[in-house]
Parts: C-alpha cells; structure tokens; sequence
C-alpha cells in the first residue's frame, strides 16, 4: 500500500475525536486507507452491502453498536439517521477513536441531517493520489513557499507533466492496461449519478446531470458564463447552480473562491471550478495525448487544474492555517492562486510553457503594489521550464515539479 499523506492526521485525530470522518469521492483509497489505520480490533461494515443496509435503515440506534475498539462504517450518506445513532453512542462512552466513518457524498448538505456531532467528530478529506503520493515522497510545497527553497527541474518536460497529469491518482486506473482506462471512468461517472447522488437527492434530469460534468471538466480551471450553460443544456439557472453544488458533494469538481479582500471595487467575485482529478477529467474530455501536443487552451486547462489538484491535498493537511483563493479584477489581471498565511501572501500563476520575459510577472506585481498593504507578498511564476530563479522585488520562477520535489 502507498503511504498517504492523511495517514499521520487521520490517527492522530483518532487519539482525540470520538468519531473520525473521512470523505472523499468514491474509489479515491477511503476503505483501504481506513482499515489499514485502525489495522486490528475494529468491527467493519459497508452499506454498500444490501443486507448491512437494510438493517442500518430498520434499527440505526442498534445498528453503531459495537464491542470493538473501532468500528469502520463505510458510505455513510447511505443511512444519513446513523449518525444520531452514533451520538447517542459517544454521548453515552466517551473513549477516544471509537467510529472511523466514510462517506463519498457530504452527508452534512442533507436536510435531513439535524446533527453536526460537533466536539465529537473530526472531519478529514481524502483526494485520489497526488503525483507525490505516487512515487513516495512527503508534501513539502508549502514549506518551500515559506523558506523559498526550490528546486530545478532536470527530469520532468512538458510532455512528461502532461503525461503525469492525464494518468490522475485514482488508484484503480493507475493499475489498468491504457485500453481500459476510459470505460474504467465511463462506468465510473455513471455510479457517481445514478448510485451516490441518488442516495442524497431526487435528480429527475440525469441525463442533463451527465452532460454538465463534461461541461464543468471542459471549463476546468477556466470561468463558466452560467446563463449560457444553462441555456445550452435546457435548464433553468437555479437548476444549474443546484446540480453543480450536487457534484461538489460527490466531491466530483470543487469551487475556488475568489480573493476580495480589499476595497478595491473592480475585484470579480466569481468562483472557478476545478475538477477534483486530472485522469477523470481527460478521460470524460476524451482526450488522447497527441490532442494536447499543440493546443495551448487545452495544454493550460490541464496544467492549471493539475497544480491545483496537488496544491490543495497539501492546503488539506493544515486547513486551519492556510487557505487558497483565486484573483481577477475588470481590468483582466488574474492571478490562478492566492495562497494566504498568517504572515505572508503568495501569488502563484501556472504557465504551461517554458519561456518567460519580463511581462510575465506584471499581474504578480501590480498585485503587490496596490492589494497586499503592510502583508507581505511573494509572487510565483509556476512553469515547465527547467531551472529555479529568485528575481527581483521577491517574485520567483518556479519548476512544476516542486509540487513533489
């Protein structure tokens, strides 16, 4: 088994919480990754299993009790009225990491869910694998970005980043023959709508629900005019605002909010979506290698999304003490990521090319000039090229493959 990077915080939660959530989109690890936590002495279930579900359902109260250390239930939003069941259970025994609990829909968006267990539960996401996570090495992003600490790059080109990026990190396509891969992430998709979605809303159009994760792939990375996707797809606005928070739930695609943090009138507000994995995202795009070798739109939806993808799994580790944003304005300046510290403000933008010139880095520094105040600010030019440089009035040009370097 591949060491992931929610191992260390995921026990050390069960050391302290009651109950430990992890969520994440299905097939991303969550089971494997939980059994092999708690390694002995836990009771599993899984409500994918139609007998554990029927019974779940009849009697949830009996159905969380257990003599074990822990007990593992798997896909949670099945039986959303376990989790009163669980409450009154650590109510009534308070011994720490007594419930490891999954779940590949956000149980917490369901009217029906009346409970949080807030002070008894900790919650944990859980991504697919980050290229890092792949190939053995621990997250260390975020403390290059800190200490300025980086590294050239002398193995990874462009085609090869693109290469890493259209593979992804769910676990199961990463084993299969290149043939398999895109029915794998067919039947994949259909799951997500007719089986997760359905056990947390009433989707009528399913249909038009399909469509939409191949528009929200297409315009990964990039800003959706919603009226005219909605138009397109014969559905209201509201409609297409409830489907996309409906695949946020499944933890198919994520929204990136904007950086507005200034009395600066121009500033967008508007969120980005992201789909939540590289491989899913060209496997519903359809797309093959040679379709990217000279398509700069598609080149820099991948890229970016790509960056992003294993950014935020290491934002994911420390949720309390950083946060990610994006930032556009009218006047067109957009900056892809706005990282934000206690103490320090960094700008990254994602460049699929290997180039640069002094243009490069003007959005980063009217930025700095006019936005950040007394904060301080570190502009990022994240690129495929080879080599690290430290430029003037702290801006730095930064290989990709200090993602997992």
């Amino acid at each position: 088994m591949k060491k992931r990077w929610q191992e260390k915080g995921i026990y050390e939660a069960l050391q302290i919480f009651r109950v430990v959530m992890l969520s994440g989109a299905r097939q991303c690890g969550k089971t494997t990754l939980a059994k092999h936590i708690v390694s002995k002495d836990y009771k599993y279930v899984t409500l994918d299993n139609p007998y554990m579900l029927e019974a779940a359902q009849f009697d949830p109260t009996n159905f969380v009790k257990h003599d074990k250390k822990n007990m593992i239930i798997d896909e949670i939003q099945r039986v959303p009225e376990l989790i009163l069941g669980i409450k009154i259970a650590v109510d009534n025994d308070n011994r720490k990491g007594q419930y490891l609990i999954t779940g590949s829909a956000n149980i917490y968006s369901l009217p029906t869910v009346k409970e949080s267990l807030a002070g008894r539960i900790s919650r944990v996401r859980l991504r697919p694998f980050t290229y890092g996570e792949i190939i053995g090495n621990p997250p260390k992003l975020l403390q290059r970005l800190k200490d300025k600490d980086f590294v050239d790059n002398k193995d990874c080109d462009k085609k090869s980043i693109i290469e890493i990026a259209m593979k992804g990190g769910f676990p199961e396509p990463l084993t299969l023959e290149p043939q398999k891969i895109k029915g794998w992430y067919k039947g994949y998709v259909e799951t997500l709508i007719m089986k997760d979605l359905s056990d947390i809303t009433n989707i009528k159009r399913q249909d038009k629900l399909q469509k939409l994760v191949e528009v929200v792939a297409a315009f990964s990375s990039k800003f959706m005019d919603k009226s005219h996707v909605a138009s397109s797809l014969g559905i209201s606005r509201s409609t297409l605002e409830s489907y996309i928070n409906w695949l946020e739930n499944i933890y198919i695609t994520d929204r990136l909010f904007p950086w507005y943090k200034t009395d600066y009138e121009r500033v967008s507000k508007q969120s980005k979506l992201f789909m939540n994995d590289t491989g899913l995202m060209s496997a519903i795009l359809d797309w093959k290698l040679s379709d990217l070798e000279y398509d700069i739109d598609k080149q820099g939806k991948l890229i970016e999304t790509f960056v992003y993808n294993q950014i935020i799994a290491q934002i994911d580790l420390q949720p309390y003490d950083v946060s990610i944003y994006h930032y556009r304005d009218r006047e067109k300046r957009e900056i892809d990521f706005i990282i934000e510290t206690d103490d320090e403000i960094i700008g990254i933008e994602v460049k699929s090319g290997a180039t640069f010139d002094k243009s490069t880095f003007k959005h980063l520094k009217w930025f700095k000039n006019n936005l950040t105040k007394d904060k301080k600010f570190s502009g990022i030019i994240m690129y495929t090229g080879e080599h690290a440089m430290s430029l003037s009035d702290n801006m730095y040009l930064v290989p990709i493959n200090n993602l997992w370097e």
